[in-house]
């Protein structure tokens, strides 16, 4: 057969069941290849909103979402939405076009080093330059992509090769079992854990994964360890449960920093650094303060995060043994710690948390917008954060009763990412409400894929927070400045008439109790739907202010 059609067979052996992407002149043996096949070409509107695609629909569902694009400006506007999928731990495979191998090692249209261009933001690159290598390349770039910790892959196939004449069939995808702890590392955490007098757990991007999840919230519950969470750890512990002591991550840092503070042991799970430096926690490194690391990979080298014991493993299997041990260890005498002691520092962040609530403040604070939010999704349902100041609002009052049902971009940050991102976790999950909330800046960074929600009619609701500044730049340097900051003001399109231009339906909200009905009705829609929200970023200062002299019993 023609190599681009066992490129697509492979594919299908892989269980790929759709493709976002834009494609050119160099893909065109694989489009048509597809036109025979039963996986799903979305053709998006720009490179980056498909690699955005991919990456939530990866997050969500663990398998690797694909995404297309041609060679030259094709890959470079790729390049954003793949890096951001790497460094969140987002299993992606990308496929990129290439000109004729008969010409890469000249001067020509559009030719350039792209794979080079990719290893920096991947796991793995691969140029496919012989058709009778399409089967290893891509079954390696598959599970290289999913295993453990997740990222990306990017294969390149050249318009000749797509063109060759093969006699291979797809290798069979197979799954892989992760290795187990050593028990003499379980051993020596659980000394450790015996030991300690104010034990802390963080709940970092790894511990949403769904049988990590279930022995974390079971070891918490069993030692009565209170739990606090990393922006994309959301979920891990659900918001209800007493062990709950909610999302860290503010620069200034939170109630919560302070059982950091004091702690003399923490128990870090699926931590990664990306995602809020240890320096930021880890403030006061006594000599006393022990860690535990647990975690798929060992632990990064940094002088703030000194890890004592690091069970390195599966990291619900590893969650598992330890639980066992702690079960043989102490029966009869669990739970070791009173979570009653950590219920004040709850409860204060809890009734924080509700303060605006009743607020009819316009333009709307942040904090009524996102208390409205979480009445109207339910714990299913998936929220998709873009990066701005929005996004530390929602990381700080948007909690989770289950894992993975808030993505945010908060390895690699990356502003306009959400919106396209609904795209992809609408297709992986057509039944629940998806929301994506940006600020305007990041919303006008990939408006045109609305474009493709309408065609494909998927009800993703779309919440603009507008503000017609880069707001959490803003924010950042009057924090560094003393108050001063740069030009940083836009001007924004009509929002409502934006929505319509495209055939869809939009409105902007006009007074603070006017968001729960914007949204009840954007999700009566057939298409997607586009809600504005005047924000008053006032409340940025005072929040920091605030935070910056907490005290609570800890």
């Amino acid at each position: 057969m023609k190599a681009s059609d066992l490129f697509v067979k492979c594919l299908e052996a892989e269980g790929v069941e759709r493709i976002y992407g834009v494609p050119g002149e160099e893909n065109a043996d694989m489009m048509i290849s597809l036109l025979d096949s039963k996986i799903e070409f979305v053709l998006c509107r720009h490179e980056q909103a498909a690699a955005f695609m991919a990456d939530a629909y990866g997050r969500l569902t663990g398998k690797a979402g694909v995404c297309l694009a041609t060679l030259g400006p094709g890959v470079t506007n790729l390049v954003t939405g793949l890096a951001d999928a790497n460094m969140d731990r987002a299993p992606v495979v990308a496929i990129i076009g290439q000109g004729s191998t008969k010409r890469l090692h000249k001067e020509s249209h559009q030719n350039m080093d792209s794979i080079a261009m990719c290893r920096p933001i991947s796991k793995w690159a691969q140029s496919i330059v012989d058709g009778k290598n399409i089967t290893e390349v891509v079954r390696k770039a598959f599970k290289i992509a999913e295993q453990e910790k997740p990222g990306v892959c990017v294969i390149e196939l050249p318009e000749d090769v797509a063109k060759e004449e093969v006699d291979h069939k797809p290798m069979p995808a197979t799954k892989v079992r992760r290795p187990a702890a050593d028990h003499k590392a379980v051993s020596a955490a659980v000394d450790m854990i015996a030991e300690a007098k104010k034990p802390i757990i963080l709940a970092g991007n790894g511990a949403i994964r769904k049988r990590a999840a279930q022995q974390l919230q079971r070891l918490a519950q069993k030692l009565g360890i209170g739990v606090v969470n990393t922006f994309m750890g959301k979920g891990a512990v659900p918001m209800h449960d007493e062990h709950c002591l909610f999302t860290m991550g503010l620069g200034s840092g939170d109630y919560n920093n302070l059982a950091f503070d004091d702690a003399d042991l923490v128990i870090s799970c699926g931590y990664d650094l990306v995602e809020y430096g240890p320096s930021a926690w880890n403030r006061t490194q006594k000599e006393n303060k022990k860690i535990i690391h647990i975690d798929f990979w060992p632990a990064e080298v940094d002088r703030d995060y000194p890890a004592d014991v690091e069970v390195v493993g599966d990291l619900a299997d590893s969650l598992w043994q330890l639980n066992e041990a702690v079960n043989d260890r102490f029966a009869g005498k669990l739970p070791l710690f009173d979570i009653g002691m950590r219920k004040e520092l709850r409860d204060t962040m809890w009734n924080d948390f509700q303060a605006e609530k009743d607020d009819t403040g316009f333009p709307v604070k942040p904090q009524k917008i996102l208390h409205d939010v979480r009445e109207f999704m339910g714990p299913d349902d998936i929220l998709l954060s873009d990066v701005g100041a929005h996004k530390m609002w929602i990381s700080r009052y948007y909690q989770c009763e289950v894992p993975n049902t808030c993505l945010i971009s908060n390895g690699f940050c990356t502003m306009g990412f959400a919106m396209p991102g609904s795209i992809g976790a609408k297709m992986a999950f057509p039944d629940r409400k998806v929301l994506s909330i940006s600020g305007d800046a990041g919303f006008m960074m990939n408006v045109q894929d609305l474009e493709t929600a309408v065609r494909k009619k998927l009800n993703i609701v779309a919440m603009v927070w507008c503000d017609g500044e880069y707001g959490l730049i803003k924010w950042k340097q009057q924090n560094g400045f003393n108050g001063r900051h740069s030009d940083l003001e836009f001007t924004n399109p009509d929002f409502a008439m934006l929505a319509k231009s495209f055939g869809m339906w939009g409105t902007q909200v006009t007074s603070a109790d006017g968001v729960l009905p914007a949204l009840e009705e954007a999700f009566k829609q057939d298409g997607p739907a586009l809600i504005a929200v005047p924000v008053d970023y006032a409340e940025n200062m005072k929040l920091t202010e605030r935070l910056g002299n907490v005290q609570v019993q800890i």
